[in-house]
């Protein structure tokens, strides 16, 4: 039985805390800049921030990042994956000891009915991390997204089969760099997305910039331009220790004409990011995965991409005591 000075704390975390936030997620498995409070914090207003924080013995021994929606307890909604950040020393026990902690504060201290976890994809460990997966079912969660994308393993990289081999000649013209001005290609971007789904990015021109300028080395963009310097098209990475996560693409219509994308992935994938384990190319489904965009996916599987979910659990907390 667990002895009362060893019981698990839960708080919520204060602005306060930032620095011990931050330098928390720098040490877990699972943690990427997408935890770190100035990402997380860009769209404050749109979130009513309950990230928690679970002590043992006044140690820090995890965190979460989680807003309340109604009587939703999300972790997160604002972040492609959320879910319980854990360092190198915790244990499949104390995960489940954590996530007893968690219901039982969410149950106290809150009007929370139910819990929205997204855990970290494996792509993104440091180290094997799923401990949370074995807990969501010891807990009854039930898996309410499946959101499949597709990855390349760039060690061991499946033959790369584009749209079509750009000749010499094409190749010659073109020209590949990283750009430090985000709105002529988000021009492109907002255009496509717009014309070819109806939508606007998940960011606006203002955001990302601000975004790249607190993770200058996380996030770039790059561009494929022609001899005069017209940009055909480009990619926003998300880059992380394991895994380079493409965020936004978009291309003109000469862009698309002659698939210069392809030439731009080949670059990034074969040369500049071949020490990455992984190059992921996002999502290719709507609706939480109950569609799949056939069409989006082929052109990444010839490319060599291979399915890795994004998953979404949800979790009943029993309340029957309120």
């Amino acid at each position: 039985m667990e002895r009362a000075e060893h019981r698990i704390i839960v708080k919520r975390y204060t602005h306060s805390q930032t620095d011990e936030w931050n330098s928390f997620v720098a040490t877990c498995r699972n943690g990427t800049f997408l935890h770190m409070r100035q990402y997380m914090e860009y769209h404050a207003d749109r979130f009513e921030d309950h990230s928690l924080m679970f002590f043992r013995d006044s140690a820090l021994i995890a965190i979460m990042p989680a807003h309340i929606k109604g009587d939703l307890f999300c972790s997160h909604n604002g972040l492609t994956y959320g879910g319980i950040l854990f360092p190198d020393n915790t244990t499949t026990e104390t995960t489940l000891q954590i996530f007893n902690a968690l219901q039982e504060y969410l149950i106290k201290e809150t009007t929370a009915k139910s819990i929205i976890y997204k855990p970290v994809p494996p792509i993104y460990h440091r180290y094997p991390c799923e401990e949370d997966i074995y807990a969501l079912f010891r807990n009854d969660a039930k898996l309410i997204e499946c959101k499949v994308s597709s990855a390349i393993k760039t060690k061991d990289a499946l033959p790369f089969k584009g749209r079509r081999k750009l000749t010499a000649a094409m190749t010659s013209r073109l020209s590949i760099s990283e750009e430090g001005d985000y709105a002529p290609f988000w021009g492109i971007l907002d255009n496509r997305l717009k014309s070819k789904y109806g939508i606007a990015p998940v960011h606006s021109l203002e955001e990302i910039e601000r975004l790249h300028s607190f993770f200058p080395t996380n996030i770039k963009l790059f561009t494929v331009r022609d001899e005069n310097a017209n940009i055909l098209g480009g990619t926003v990475l998300y880059i992380t220790k394991n895994c380079v996560h493409m965020q936004y693409s978009a291309t003109t219509e000469e862009g698309r004409r002659i698939s210069a994308l392809d030439y731009l992935y080949e670059y990034l994938i074969g040369k500049l990011f071949k020490e990455k384990e992984y190059f992921d190319f996002g999502v290719s489904v709507e609706e939480g995965g109950k569609i799949l965009n056939s069409g989006l996916i082929a052109y990444k599987e010839r490319l060599g991409g291979r399915a890795v979910t994004y998953n979404t659990y949800l979790i009943d907390l029993k309340t029957t005591e309120r």
